[in-house]
């Protein structure tokens, strides 16, 4: 895993040239390698639960807003 730094690169690179190129699948894909690498470095192994936290914290934040207190469909009450 030490040339994992220069494949993640290699991806970002890709990525861009396929933006510049206007290939907009190929870009993806070449994002989502970079990712998956990133992911498994030891640097970028808690951005799956820092991800998590982010998006219970919105659930939670936005829940109330989203039920209405007296039941009344639609959040009409």
């Amino acid at each position: 895993m030490e040339s994992v730094g220069i494949l993640i690169l290699f991806s970002a690179v890709g990525a861009f040239i396929c933006a510049k190129a206007r290939v907009a699948a190929g870009a993806v894909v070449f994002s989502l390698i970079a990712l998956v690498l990133f992911v498994s470095t030891p640097v970028g192994a808690g951005v799956p639960g820092a991800v998590m936290r982010f998006v219970d914290t919105v659930g939670e934040s936005t829940t109330p807003a989203l039920v209405p207190e007296n039941g009344a469909p639609g959040g009409v009450g």
